[in-house]
C-alpha cells in the first residue's frame, strides 16, 4: 500500500476519498477486496458513511486517523469503505442486519462480515478505546470460535433472505384499501402530529415530506380542515425555522429539537427536492406568500451551490466547516450591526439576533416568525415593504458569508436524487410558470438522457465524465417520475418516452413476477448475499411506492391496462401495512387517496394547448393527468383528439369521457363535479 494514500484514492466518491490518507488499508467494495478476505481467511470490516455525515468524520478523526487503531484493523482484517449513497443496496443488506441483531441502526454502520460476506456483529459510532476493543475481541473470537461466528453468520443471513412480503404476511386480497380505511389513516396520523409546531411529535424533527404528500392528497379528497390545517402548521413552521436557511435558502436535514430551530446543518439534495414539490403544491392550495418566497429562494439555493456546469445536481453539503458544526451559517450580533448598517435592527427584530446568542456561545441562527402577521405588527410595515426589506438585507448577508469557507461539497450526481429534484422543479415550474425553473428542468432532464442513460439501462452515479455504477430501483424510480413530471408542464413528448422506455426496463429487469413487488437491485447487477425490497417510506419515500405511482400515472397518459393493473396489485400489497401504519407507508397512503376518486385524465388539444395547461395549472386540482399537443401527438390519451383548429379541452374518467369543451374554468367545472 502506498504510505501517502490507500486504494480509496482512486475512488469517484467524495466521502471514499475523504478516507484516501487514512492509515487504515481501506479497499473499495468490490471483488479485490472480498476476494482477498476468501483467500487469506480474514473476517472483513465493512464501514458505511456518507460525506455530509458528522458521526462519520467524528469517527474517522478519532479511530480511522489514529496509525495504533488502524495497525490492529489492517493487521486481523479486510477493511472496506462504503458510500452508502453510491453503494445503497450494500448498505441496505448490512443495516438490516444490524437491526436483526438487535441493535440501532444508523451511519456511520461498522459491520464485521466472515470472509463470505455474511454479517456476525456491527454497531454504529464507537468512541476510540471502544472500537480498539472490539476489534481485538473480534479477532480473537474469529481465530478461538471460528465455527460459532460462522453459524451466527449462517442465521442472520438466512433473516435477510426472507421476503419482507412473507415476514408481514402481505396478500392482494387483505391490502384492498376502502373508503373508511383512508379516515382511519389519517386519524392514527393524526394522532402522533405536534398540534403546535407541527411535524411528528418527538424530537429530532425530520421534513418528511411524503407524510405531508399523503396528508395533502387526503385534504383534497375528504375536504377534513383539521387535515389542511396540520399540513399548513408545518409548512409554516419549517418555513420559520433555523431547519430552514433564512439567508440562502434550502432546508437541512433536519432539526435536533421539536421547534425546528436548531438544524443539523447538512444539506440534502434529496429532501430540498421533495420540499420543492411540497411548498409549490402549498402555495397553489392556499396562495401563502411564505411558500412561494421559500420555493424560490430554495431553486436559487439549487441553481448557486448544487448544479454542475453539465446540469447535473450534486448530493449534498457537509454540516462543518474549518472543523466546527454549522459556522458556515450562524451569527454573531456584531457581524449584523457591522454588515447592515440602517437595516441591523430590523434585521436582528426579524430574524431573533442576540447580542448573547440565541443558540451558544453568543452564535444566533436566523429564525423568524411562523406568522407573517406577527412580523407586520412588530415592525408596523406592509407586506411589500417587508419582502423588499428582507431581499436587501439577506442580499448583504449572501454577499458576507459567501467569504467564508465553505462547507465540503459531495458533489457526485446520484441519478435517483436528480430525479426527485427534476420532479421539484417541474412542479415549481406549473405552479408559479417561472422560465428559470424551466430551463434548469430542462437541462437536468437533458444531463441524465446524455451522460446517465445507457440505451434503457441509466448509470447510478456520475463524476468528473464517470459512471461507475449501474442503477438501482431508486433511480429508475426518481428519474422516472421526474420525466412524466416534465412531460405534463411542456408536452414534450420527448420526456414521455423516456420514461416509457425506463418503466418497461424496470418490468424486465428489477420486477418479481410471483410477490408483485420490484427488488431493488437489477437482475444482471452483482450478486450480493441478499436481493432486498423497499416497501416503507423513509426521508425518501420507497423505491417501490414511487414505481406504484409511475405506473398509475403513466398508465393513465399511455392507456396502458397492464401499467394500471399492475399499480393497483402494488397497492393492494402494500395494503395491509398501509392501513396500519400510514406514518412509514405514507407515500402508499398518498396514492391510495389518489385511487380512492376519479382521477381527471385531462387532455388539452388545439394551438393554445400550451397556453390552456398554464392557466389550467393556477387551480388548485391535484389528483390529475394531463397531456396536450398543438399538433399531431403519439400518446394513447390524446389519440383521436389531434389536429384541432379550435383548442378543445377532453376530461374523462375510468375509460368515460365528458362532453369537450373550450374554455379553461369550464374544464375547471367538469374535473371538479365528479370530485
Amino acid at each position: 500500500m502506498n504510505t501517502d494514500t490507500n486504494r480509496l484514492k482512486q475512488e469517484s466518491s467524495p466521502y471514499l476519498q475523504q478516507h484516501a490518507h487514512n492509515p487504515v488499508d481501506w479497499y473499495p467494495w468490490g471483488t479485490e477486496a472480498l476476494e482477498k478476505a476468501r483467500i487469506e481467511d480474514k473476517p472483513i470490516i465493512v464501514s458505511v458513511g456518507y460525506s455530509a455525515c458528522h458521526w462519520c468524520h467524528v469517527m474517522e478523526r478519532e479511530s480511522f486517523e489514529n496509525k495504533d487503531i488502524a495497525d490492529i484493523m489492517n493487521e486481523f482484517f479486510i477493511c472496506i469503505k462504503v458510500d452508502r449513497e453510491e453503494r445503497p443496496d450494500v448498505d441496505q443488506i448490512y443495516m438490516d442486519a444490524i437491526q436483526t441483531m438487535g441493535l440501532q441502526g444508523g451511519w456511520p454502520l461498522n459491520v464485521f462480515l466472515t470472509p463470505d460476506q455474511k454479517p456476525f456483529y456491527g454497531g454504529t459510532y464507537f468512541p476510540p478505546a471502544q472500537w480498539a476493543s472490539v476489534c481485538r475481541q473480534i479477532a480473537t473470537a474469529y481465530r478461538d470460535h471460528n465455527d460459532q461466528i460462522r453459524d451466527s453468520a449462517e442465521n442472520f443471513a438466512k433473516e435477510l433472505n426472507h421476503s419482507e412480503v412473507a415476514k408481514y404476511g402481505l396478500t392482494e386480497e387483505q391490502g384492498v384499501i376502502a373508503t373508511g380505511d383512508l379516515h382511519h389513516m389519517f386519524a392514527v396520523l393524526n394522532g402522533r402530529l405536534d398540534t403546535e409546531r407541527g411535524g411528528m411529535n418527538k424530537a429530532p424533527k425530520f421534513p418528511m415530506p411524503c407524510i405531508w404528500e399523503f396528508v395533502f392528497q387526503y385534504y383534497a379528497w375528504s375536504g377534513n380542515e383539521e387535515a389542511l390545517n396540520a399540513f399548513v402548521l408545518t409548512l409554516d413552521h419549517m418555513a420559520a425555522g433555523g431547519i430552514y436557511d433564512q439567508v440562502g435558502g434550502g432546508f437541512a436535514r433536519y432539526s435536533i429539537d421539536a421547534e425546528w430551530f436548531i438544524p443539523h446543518f447538512e444539506k440534502m439534495l434529496y429532501d430540498n427536492g421533495q420540499l420543492l414539490s411540497l411548498y409549490a403544491k402549498g402555495y397553489q392550495a392556499t396562495e401563502k406568500e411564505t411558500y412561494k418566497r421559500v420555493v424560490y429562494q430554495t431553486v436559487e439555493w439549487l441553481e448557486r451551490e448544487m448544479t454542475s456546469p453539465q446540469g447535473g445536481f450534486y448530493s449534498a453539503l457537509d454540516a462543518d466547516s474549518e472543523g466546527e458544526e454549522g459556522k458556515f451559517y450562524v451569527w454573531t450580533e456584531q457581524e449584523f450591526d457591522n454588515l447592515l448598517g440602517n437595516d441591523a435592527s430590523l434585521a436582528k427584530q426579524l430574524y431573533h439576533i442576540k447580542k448573547t446568542g440565541n443558540w451558544e456561545d453568543g452564535k444566533n441562527i436566523p429564525y423568524r416568525a411562523p406568522d407573517i402577521a406577527e412580523s407586520l405588527t412588530a415592525t408596523g410595515m406592509d407586506i411589500e415593504s417587508l419582502q423588499k426589506a428582507i431581499g436587501e438585507i439577506n442580499a448583504k448577508l449572501l454577499k458576507a458569508r459567501n467569504k467564508r469557507i465553505r462547507p465540503g461539497t459531495d458533489d457526485k450526481i446520484l441519478a435517483g436524487w436528480n430525479g426527485i429534484t427534476l420532479t421539484g422543479l417541474a412542479d415549481a415550474y406549473e405552479v408559479f410558470g417561472e422560465s428559470r425553473f424551466l430551463e434548469l428542468a430542462e437541462r437536468n432532464a437533458h444531463f441524465i438522457i446524455k451522460e446517465m442513460m445507457e440505451g434503457d439501462r441509466l448509470f447510478r452515479n456520475y463524476k468528473e465524465g464517470k459512471r461507475s455504477l449501474y442503477a438501482y430501483l431508486e433511480d429508475y424510480a426518481g428519474v422516472i417520475q421526474g420525466f412524466i413530471r416534465l412531460y405534463e408542464v411542456t408536452f414534450s413528448e420527448e420526456y414521455l418516452t423516456v420514461a416509457s422506455r425506463l418503466t418497461d426496463y424496470t418490468l424486465q429487469n428489477l420486477y418479481d413476477t410471483n410477490e408483485g413487488l420490484f427488488f431493488f437491485t437489477d437482475k444482471n447487477a452483482e450478486s450480493l448475499i441478499a436481493r432486498k425490497k423497499e416497501l416503507f417510506d423513509n426521508v425518501i419515500p420507497s423505491s417501490n411506492s414511487i414505481m406504484a405511482n409511475n405506473l398509475y400515472s403513466l398508465g393513465l397518459l399511455m392507456e396502458s391496462p397492464n401499467y394500471l393493473e399492475t399499480a393497483e396489485k402494488m397497492t393492494a400489497k402494500a395494503g395491509k401495512i398501509t392501513r396500519q401504519e400510514s406514518q412509514y407507508m405514507a407515500n402508499w397512503a398518498a396514492l391510495a387517496v389518489k385511487m380512492s376518486y376519479p382521477t381527471a385524465e385531462v387532455a388539452i388539444s388545439g394551438p393554445e394547448a400550451k397556453t390552456f395547461a398554464r392557466e389550467l395549472s393556477k387551480y388548485y386540482l391535484p389528483n390529475k393527468v394531463v397531456a396536450g399537443t398543438t399538433d399531431d401527438s403519439a400518446v394513447p390519451l390524446l389519440n383521436g383528439r389531434t389536429g384541432l383548429n379550435k383548442t378543445t379541452v377532453f376530461v374523462c374518467y375510468n375509460k368515460a369521457c365528458k362532453q369537450p369543451v373550450y374554455t379553461v374554468e369550464d374544464a375547471v367545472k367538469v374535473i371538479r363535479e365528479a370530485w
